[in-house]
């Protein structure tokens, strides 16, 4: 009984044409792994927002119309709502406060027009007649919009230097019901 091989007939070459197809799909792979990629381009930042001194008439443009942003007051203090501009900006719920001062509305829980000051050149709402309800209401609102939003400015009337006022968060002195008891 012969064990012996028979001799091969050829020998393989290492060069197939499937071999060079894999060694090229191989170089193309690690050539596309190892490629430089461009670096990220960031997107451009808005431009720095400065806290500044707005009187009614300053404040109307920022209603978010003609790509502006939004901006609305609440108690003395203008904040910008412009990234809740579905609820603040044109077409919105509360689209009556942008660029307005909204503290009375707010406090009231009223969207309706004859809640924003009439007069923007005249002096600002000074917020009498709201019970406790209401001024825990506008309270509770101012602090929403301090959590949530950016302040960038105060309101004051027209002609009203004096950034020296006092802190418009006190109440009026006006007898609430209750003192009155």
């Amino acid at each position: 009984i012969d064990t012996s091989l028979p001799p091969p007939t050829h020998a393989q070459s290492i060069a197939s044409p499937i071999n060079l197809i894999l060694f090229a799909l191989l170089i193309v792979l690690i050539y596309y792994r190892l490629k430089p990629k461009p670096p990220p381009v960031l997107a451009k930042s808005p431009p720095p927002i400065v806290f500044r001194t707005f009187t009614p008439p300053e404040l109307k443009p920022y209603n978010g119309e003609n790509n502006m942003p939004v901006y609305l007051a609440v108690n003395g203090k203008v904040f910008d709502v412009s990234s809740g501009r579905n609820f603040y900006g044109p077409g919105g719920p509360y689209e009556n406060f942008a660029g307005r001062d909204a503290s009375r509305g707010l406090a009231c829980g009223s969207f309706d027009e004859d809640m924003l000051t009439k007069d923007l050149e005249g002096p600002l709402d000074d917020l009498k007649g709201l019970g406790d309800d209401e001024w825990e209401a506008m309270r509770g609102w101012e602090e929403r919009f301090s959590e949530k939003y950016l302040v960038v400015g105060k309101l004051v009337a027209v002609g009203d230097s004096d950034t020296s006022k006092k802190d418009s968060s006190e109440r009026p002195a006006e007898v609430s019901s209750k003192e009155k008891m």
